[in-house]
């Protein structure tokens, strides 16, 4: 990390702090997100890194330092104050976080009526727009029952990406997927950046798709980032925890429950 600020970065976390009753997650963390790249977070099992996504959105609040959004301190922002920011910034949940009750079309059509949107026509038209992006044209009236693992996925992407942010937020976009999938997926993730000019946030323990989607990877331990960088850089760090870290992921895998 340097001391001086990314010219173009999109988000900012400034020497932030964040406790949970004893529980300490950040200690001081600081990292600048380049706008237009894509940044694979990987870390331990309870190092922050879903903390990291919910600062983000505002859905959790540092004890100390600074949080900026696309040059914006929202620190302490209130809640309607936050709003323009979430607009800006679209989530990919880990369990795709589809509403069971409601079919394709209404699941992807629903952040664009909450924003406003009333004309049929308009939510058909964009509905169809994205489905088709993430390549499953002509499943509106699906029930999310009926679709498999990797479609979920899918469609949550095309939920998320429906009003065009300028940053989208994965947690675990490939969990529980087969490799056929979680290659699919990487690939859309890369795909919606190009097509969109968007920036993405990717918090993974899949060391397979990290490699194959980020431009850059961060770790975080300890309360902080203890290293960044170009994503082949990144993986030859001579980081002893880094090195660990990879080393042990890349034999065996990781079996974390994401707590924090």
């Amino acid at each position: 990390m340097t001391s001086e600020h990314e010219p173009d970065a999109v988000i900012r976390f400034d020497q932030v702090h964040k406790s949970f009753g004893p529980q300490v997650v950040f200690r001081g963390l600081s990292l600048e997100i380049r706008r237009g790249e894509i940044i694979a977070l990987v870390g331990g099992s309870g190092c922050g890194k879903s903390v990291l996504l919910k600062l983000i959105l505002g859905l959790l609040r540092c004890d100390d330092g600074r949080v900026y959004v696309d040059g914006e301190d929202i620190t302490r922002h209130t809640e309607p104050q936050l709003l323009p920011i979430r607009r800006k910034v679209g989530m990919v949940f880990q369990n795709g976080a589809l509403f069971d009750s409601l079919n394709v079309f209404d699941n992807i059509a629903y952040p664009l009526r909450e924003r406003g949107v009333r004309s049929e026509r308009a939510l058909s038209e964009r509905v169809a727009e994205v489905l088709e992006v993430v390549g499953l044209p002509g499943i509106e009236h699906k029930m999310p029952a009926e679709l498999s693992g990797g479609m979920r996925k899918r469609v949550s992407l095309a939920r998320a990406v429906a009003e065009v942010p300028q940053v989208v937020l994965y947690d675990e976009p490939t969990t529980g997927l087969d490799p056929v999938n979680v290659r699919r997926i990487s690939e859309l993730i890369v795909d919606l950046r190009e097509r969109l000019n968007t920036t993405a946030v990717v918090v993974t323990h899949d060391l397979a798709s990290a490699y194959l989607v980020s431009d850059r990877m961060a770790m975080l331990a300890e309360g902080r980032v203890i290293a960044v960088d170009a994503t082949p850089r990144f993986r030859r760090s001579r980081n002893p925890t880094v090195h660990e870290f990879l080393s042990a992921m890349e034999i065996g895998g990781d079996s974390e429950e994401h707590p924090t």
